[in-house]
């Protein structure tokens, strides 16, 4: 996929959009069932610690430590629920501590005595000796003018443990959800981008030769409507220019071509009727080259006017390429003779289209063959070869590399113009390659008859 693309770009954000919104939905799961177990732990120690308070409360000195921590051990068991308990006076006698848990979360022995009394219950977090971490509600009380600090106490290792479980758990999920999104935005921007497709390529087949057709313009309402809708009117428009132009050079040059005719002839005439009159003859010849190479310039600007609104005459018969090029190429060589030039010509295979039979350009080297179904017309020189920057225009309407040369030959820059026009008329290509000092080859590709129809042959 082309990384400079809508398509690309938009499933990019997509998926960087719905990673950022995962990650922080994840964080804010993360730090809420964080706060959730620490305040439902300390909720739970908290009752705890009042609970053990009463206990210490109702002994009496009679009944002796021993019976307290009995009691305690009979009713809550802390040994066994993993929790820490432990009573000391504010003078700092150790009264009870419980023994060490079952899951062996902490060691009992490790904890550090309270620092100091506080008149209010209070909740801490403490990291013990070993790394382990602990959190502990104590609960000052005075039973009978003397002072008491009753503590409770759990591991961390459940609620590291349960984060842990849901750390994991969104480490598998996240790229899942992201890669199953990513797959859902990838098809939902297809969709969406489908009538784009639609409008590409439809308008990679218009041309000059089919400007009447229009791009499809999807019912959605959006801007997409609104794009289409708008490139079909400056279609139109351009359609409307192009066609004013046509009509105004075909009507143009059919207008020049009866005048420059007249001229013809009364130029002609007057050097018949002048032959003894060397002035008039100089005079009038001259003037006769220039209005012959007019209307030539106006016979070909004519043709290709036609060409381009396909209203010229053309017989669109089945016949052989090959043999129609050693025919021409036979024709032509006595002109070639005249300038020292041979032409060879290489059609040894038939090769079948079907075309106007209308035989078009000429070279040194002549050569058909088909290729990748299509009829291919390779037409080459060793002449002078085309300029690098001179070869993208060679097909353009009056233009000539060497201007002064081509205006000595006759040339107007119109000739591999009508090339062009013929070829796209039969609905084929022409390409040039050359290089200066090595001369240049023309190639023209036509598509090749049926293949039933080649076989006859």
């Amino acid at each position: 996929m082309n990384s400079r693309s809508l398509r690309f770009r938009l499933i990019v954000w997509y998926a960087v959009w719905l990673s950022v919104v995962f990650i922080a939905f994840g964080g804010i799961i993360y730090f809420a069932s964080k706060q959730y177990l620490e305040s439902t732990l300390t909720e739970s120690l908290s009752r705890r610690v009042r609970q053990i308070a009463e206990v210490v409360r109702s002994a009496t000195p009679k009944s002796g430590m021993n019976q307290l921590a009995k009691e305690i051990q009979t009713r809550f068991a802390p040994e066994a629920n993993g929790r820490f308990v432990r009573i000391t006076r504010a003078a700092g006698d150790e009264l009870y501590r419980s023994g060490s848990p079952k899951d062996s979360s902490f060691d009992p022995q490790s904890i550090p005595a309270a620092a100091k009394i506080n008149t209010q219950e209070s909740f801490i977090r403490q990291v013990l000796p070993d790394g382990r971490s602990m959190f502990f509600v104590t609960l000052p009380i005075s039973v009978m003018d003397d002072e008491y600090i009753v503590e409770v106490g759990s591991s961390a290792a459940s609620i590291q443990m349960t984060l842990h479980h849901v750390l994991v758990a969104f480490g598998i999920a996240v790229p899942v959800l992201i890669v199953v999104a990513v797959a859902g935005g990838f098809l939902l921007v297809q969709r969406a981008l489908q009538p784009v497709d639609h409008i590409i390529k439809t308008a990679e087949q218009i041309s000059s030769h089919n400007l009447g057709e229009r791009l499809p313009v999807p019912p959605t309402g959006d801007e997409l409507e609104r794009l289409s809708s708008a490139l079909n009117n400056m279609i139109r428009r351009l359609d409307q220019a192009f066609q004013h132009n046509t009509r105004f050079m075909a009507d143009t040059s059919h207008e020049l071509r009866t005048p420059l005719a007249v001229m013809q002839a009364e130029l002609e005439d007057a050097i018949q009727n002048n032959p003894d009159n060397s002035e008039v003859c100089r005079i009038a010849g001259t003037m006769l080259e220039e209005v012959q190479r007019l209307a030539r310039i106006v016979a070909g600007l004519f043709a290709m006017s036609r060409l381009d609104a396909g209203e010229a005459e053309q017989e669109f018969v089945r016949f052989d390429l090959g043999k129609l090029v050693t025919s021409t190429a036979g024709q032509m060589s006595l002109l070639a003779e005249d300038k020292s030039v041979s032409i060879t010509c290489a059609a040894s295979k038939p090769v079948f289209v079907v075309a106007d039979r209308a035989p078009s350009g000429g070279g040194i080297t002549v050569s058909v063959h088909a290729r990748d179904s299509k009829a291919v017309l390779e037409v080459a020189d060793t002449g002078t070869g085309i300029p690098p920057d001179a070869l993208p225009h060679v097909f353009d309407r009056f233009f000539r590399v060497d201007k002064a040369r081509s205006r000595e030959l006759g040339g107007a820059g119109l000739g591999l113009s009508i090339v062009k026009s013929i070829c796209v008329a039969h609905g084929g290509t022409v390409d040039v390659q050359s290089k200066e000092g090595e001369g240049s080859r023309f190639i023209v590709e036509l598509p090749l008859a049926s293949a039933t129809n080649q076989q006859q042959t």
